[in-house]
């Protein structure tokens, strides 16, 4: 009896083509690309100490000095500041405060100018407004139309009126870490206002915080 011979399977390979992949792929990645909003930058606008020799004396004063802050961030996480123009022979005219709603920001609040009005509140108070009329109508309040009457805000004009607005000055000691920096320009974004600068420290604000024996 003739053996019989074994039978074999014929095996097959397996091949998937993902040539078709690549071009759904591409439709895919085109599809999110124009789908989809890139988030914005977040910026902060700051305006910074003139450099020029040629700047007049006028020019360097033309701030009032009831619509004037300055603010020192020194070491140990302090924050000192004047109300007005600096009186570098009088140290007492630098005062200690603290950080937050019940320190500084209360300071920027409550500060009155010579003519009795309350700049930084109002203008607080005019935010919230258009903030609440954005919230009711979004649509009547896209970010162009928002942008620029919230910077109308910023600079004063309120319901048709014309406020004196806060000059704020941040100093900075080479002892004060940068979140001390920070956390007062944060206190500038809060308190809605619109001018205010990050000046050196000179010789007579050294002199003056020696003297008071800060560091």
């Amino acid at each position: 009896m003739a053996k019989q011979k074994a039978s074999k399977q014929k095996k097959k390979s397996t091949r998937v083509d993902f040539t078709p992949m690549v071009d759904m792929m591409m439709l895919l990645i085109t599809f999110f690309m124009l789908c989809t909003s890139l988030s914005k930058p977040q910026t902060m606008q700051l305006t910074m100490p003139s450099n020029d020799q040629n700047v007049q004396d006028q020019d360097k004063t033309a701030t009032k000095a009831s619509q004037t802050i300055t603010i020192y961030c020194v070491g140990n996480d302090k924050i000192f500041y004047i109300e007005g123009i600096p009186n570098y022979d009088d140290p007492t005219c630098l005062k200690e405060t603290t950080w937050g709603k019940n320190g500084i920001r209360k300071i920027l609040m409550e500060h009155r100018t010579e003519d009795g009005t309350i700049p930084v509140a109002r203008i607080m108070k005019a935010k919230l407004e258009l903030d609440e009329a954005k919230e009711k109508k979004p649509e009547a309040y896209p970010d162009s139309i928002y942008n620029k009457e919230l910077e109308k805000i910023k600079g004063g004009e309120i319901n048709g009126e014309k406020i004196p607005t806060m000059t704020i000055i941040i100093k900075a000691t080479d002892t004060a870490s940068y979140k001390n920096l920070v956390d007062a320009l944060d206190e500038m974004q809060i308190c809605s206002i619109g001018k205010y600068v990050i000046d050196q420290i000179n010789p007579d604000d050294k002199e003056m915080l020696e003297k008071r024996g800060i560091k």
